[in-house]
């Protein structure tokens, strides 16, 4: 299942986006690596993702805008949120609006491939956020 499986990563961080595909890749995943939000939402293969991983924070529309966006304009993918300046009230907001993971970088590989198959299994928030 995990190979045909798509993963769009959207981090401006370019070390950081080339870490995380090499790792989705790893477990098996077919990933499609974007360095913004707006080359994302462009791009052909959107409809194909089965799950996106994003960063928060980034130039021009942030992880959280992107998610809000897709899900206004009818594409529900599941989404996983990863951030560098971790808080509160924009995690408990994103997992109310939806978002299956809110991770911290650095990202623990493990709690990232959790999230992934409980991202991809039913899209529904995982049980452990942090």
């Amino acid at each position: 299942m995990a190979k045909r499986t798509l993963i769009s990563v959207v981090e401006d961080d370019q070390p950081f986006r080339e870490s995380m595909r090499k790792l989705m890749t790893a477990l098996g995943y077919t990933v499609e690596a974007f360095s913004s939000a707006a080359d994302f939402l462009a791009s052909p293969i959107l409809p194909a993702t089965g799950c996106l991983v994003t960063d928060v924070q980034m130039p021009g529309m942030s992880g959280v805008e992107l998610h809000r966006h897709l899900v206004d304009r009818g594409h529900v993918i599941p989404t996983i949120l990863v951030t560098a300046y971790p808080d509160d009230i924009t995690r408990n907001r994103a997992l109310k609006d939806g978002v299956v993971c809110y991770l911290s970088k650095p990202v623990d590989d493990e709690h990232l491939e959790r999230c992934l198959r409980s991202a991809l299994e039913s899209g529904k928030p995982h049980e452990e956020h942090s």
